[in-house]
């Protein structure tokens, strides 16, 4: 397989390459399984928690957003063929974890952008539309600070969240939009619980092609599928744990999405994440992740 500069060198689009619509039914295969990692020395539930802990960064004061329902993933400036690849990959995932897919020629809203400035597209798209990045509402998105860390980072790929309030209830809004009346809310909530979700609403995710070297095509997809179904914190240090975020660290070390990514990513959507303080929402994830880890296969020899 071409190391992934390669491949997209070779998949570059034009400048006017659109966004491509996500595939009805995927056409990659399976994510390549991987034997699961042993780590000693720390109880299963300590590091868990440790990890969510350590991955997690939604808005401050908020809980983890997530999804619902249906996504639709375009991937831009790259060829027909790899970006259909991408697109299938990512959607793959989605399915697995409960999400449906948005029918051929659904506006993405889950955007895979390939550049080679990747600096310079991420400054013009801030500058061209600052709203799409940090909306005029309560609990959107993460700060001024890490928008320009956004912008200026040079990790190989860059990501950005914007999510929305959600009354469960209603399927509203419950923060008030810029331009429209104040949301008519239909549930309180206790003391201890809320009616309120968070919905993720756009995902932005920018590939720098001269620095997602010594990675494979099918590796990045996976480190794109994982960013994108997840508000992951870019300068978390996950190096004691088997994930596919470890990728640019460790490209010979992680094959795919790991077990420990898959049972993260069951555990975000499937917890039930009705807690009034966000910290026991985080909870309710790393509660769900213990449980499926617990019933997993033992690894094999």
């Amino acid at each position: 397989m071409l190391p992934v500069q390669a491949a997209l060198l070779l998949a570059l689009a034009s400048p006017a390459a659109q966004a491509l619509p996500v595939a009805q039914v995927p056409a990659a295969g399976d994510p390549v399984e991987i034997e699961d990692v042993l780590v000693t020395g720390r109880p299963l539930r300590e590091m868990i928690e440790n990890f969510v802990d350590e991955v997690a960064e939604p808005p401050r004061g908020r809980g983890p957003a997530r999804w619902d329902r249906k996504v639709c993933v375009g991937v831009v400036n790259l060829r027909r063929e790899p970006a259909q690849v991408m697109i299938d990959r990512v959607s793959r995932v989605a399915l697995d974890i409960g999400l449906e897919i948005g029918e051929p020629g659904c506006s993405p809203n889950i955007l895979v952008l390939a550049t080679h400035d990747a600096v310079g597209l991420a400054t013009a798209l801030i500058e061209t539309r600052p709203n799409a990045f940090r909306p005029n509402y309560a609990g959107a998105a993460r700060s001024a600070v890490a928008l320009e860390r956004f912008r200026t980072t040079d990790d190989p790929v860059r990501w950005w969240h914007v999510a929305i309030p959600i009354d469960s209830d209603t399927g509203v809004p419950a923060v008030r939009m810029p331009g429209e009346a104040p949301p008519r809310l239909a549930t309180l909530g206790g003391l201890l619980r809320t009616e309120f979700r968070n919905d993720l609403r756009r995902a932005f995710v920018i590939v720098d092609i001269d620095r997602a070297v010594g990675v494979n095509f099918q590796q990045l997809s996976d480190y794109v599928a994982m960013v994108a179904f997840a508000q992951i914190d870019p300068e978390a240090d996950l190096t004691p744990y088997p994930t596919v975020l470890n990728l640019f660290q460790a490209p010979s070390a992680v094959d795919s999405l790991t077990d420990w990514d898959r049972s993260y990513l069951t555990a975000l959507y499937d917890a039930e994440l009705n807690q009034k303080n966000p910290d026991s929402q985080s909870g309710a994830v790393s509660g769900a992740m213990v449980r499926d880890r617990e019933q997993a296969p033992p690894a094999r020899e």
